[in-house]
């Protein structure tokens, strides 16, 4: 059986990846693409038109036409952060599952009213982290798993790229990769250069939609510190941001999290000296674990984690995990929970999980305001 995706709201320009994941899979059609907001969007519906052949009737700028005239079994949607709830009540009217790019929301209230709207609805909802689909994490979650570090007691988490003055617009290149138009070569971070107009204006900068590093980043640290910690949540949490004197929002976070066992850290940052999937940066990005019998760090892109224990205190290296299907990536996962007719119960993706890290995230955000710790 084929099934058809259509690809609603390009907000953000991750659409473009999980587009060519979806021509790539043989399961999978993309029948349909639609964007109604073409001055917030970062990735043109007319070059993605372009880019996967569709024809001129594939492409909407109403995503009520488009799900009524044709027949989609799953929606890949990249709103604004601010609005994903609203996304998803959307298309939840339609009984089609949803594949929702990361962060699921910027408050517990909203990632609550998305998971009330999918009940009421045939269809699943995933929360998409391009981290779950990254060997060197998932080869950590097998580890710890089985008990090769003892219980988890400490989540160090770093992550970031060079800054957000690059996001107003993404285009395809000439094999089907996604970059920044007019990217700055080389290092340094780019939160010290000052944004044209068209930057200022963009989604990336407004507080309102759920810009800066903090809503961009400290998701995955907070989502992934949960799952690899078995669902544990911390007591209380103190953060504090960074927003430049030109920038409305932040571009570096650190929050601390209080556990029984101890603390933990979650840090974001827009302004890495490089960007991770080219040139790791120092800090590197990823996360560094501590259990109660040895230790793992994992990083974004690597290609093994490095353990300590009680007979290696020296450390020695793991070569990760191929990945297997059905967990290869997300639209491959979607496809088997609807030939399969299961939930998704793939942790990073599931909303329950990812409504308990926001908690976290919420603490955070309300802590920075405050000035003070804030207790979940």
């Amino acid at each position: 059986m084929t099934w058809t995706v259509a690809g609603i709201n390009f907000a953000h320009f991750h659409m473009g990846d999980q587009l060519g994941n979806v021509v790539d899979n043989p399961d999978t059609e993309l029948v349909a693409i639609c964007d109604e907001d073409p001055e917030r969007a970062t990735l043109s519906l007319e070059t993605t038109a372009e880019q996967f052949d569709l024809d001129d009737e594939q492409v909407y700028r109403d995503h009520e036409r488009c799900l009524e005239e044709n027949d989609v079994d799953l929606v890949v949607t990249c709103p604004v952060p601010t609005e994903h709830a609203d996304w998803v009540e959307h298309l939840a009217e339609y009984d089609v599952h949803v594949q929702l790019e990361k962060p699921f929301a910027t408050s517990v209230e909203d990632c609550e009213r998305a998971m009330a709207a999918m009940e009421d609805s045939a269809g699943e909802l995933a929360i998409n982290w391009p981290l779950a689909w990254y060997p060197t994490h998932r080869t950590t979650k097998r580890l710890v798993e089985e008990g090769r570090i003892g219980e988890v007691i400490e989540v160090h988490y770093y992550d970031g790229n060079r800054g957000g003055q690059r996001f107003t617009e993404v285009e395809y290149g000439d094999e089907g990769e996604m970059h920044f138009m007019g990217d700055l070569e080389g290092g340094g971070p780019i939160e010290n250069v000052e944004p044209r107009q068209r930057d200022e204006q963009a989604w990336w900068h407004d507080p309102d939609s759920g810009g800066g590093s903090l809503h961009d980043y400290l998701g995955y640290g907070t989502t992934f510190g949960t799952w690899f910690r078995g669902g544990d949540l911390p007591i209380s949490v103190t953060a504090n941001t960074f927003v430049p004197d030109h920038m409305d929002v932040d571009t570096h976070c650190i929050a601390v999290a209080k556990y029984e066992e101890g603390l933990s850290k979650f840090e974001s940052r827009w302004g890495t000296f490089t960007d991770p999937w080219i040139d790791q940066p120092q800090p590197k990005c990823g996360f560094v674990l501590v259990g109660t019998e040895g230790t793992i760090s994992c990083y974004d892109y690597e290609e093994t984690v490095r353990v300590q224990d009680e007979d290696h205190p020296e450390g020695y290296e793991v070569e990760v995990d191929d990945l297997a299907p059905p967990k290869q990536g997300p639209i491959q996962y979607m496809v088997d929970r609807m030939e399969t007719e299961e939930p998704v119960e793939f942790g990073p993706l599931r909303p329950d999980l990812c409504r308990d890290a926001q908690r976290i995230a919420d603490a955070a955000v309300e802590s920075a305001e405050r000035g003070e710790e804030v207790f979940l």
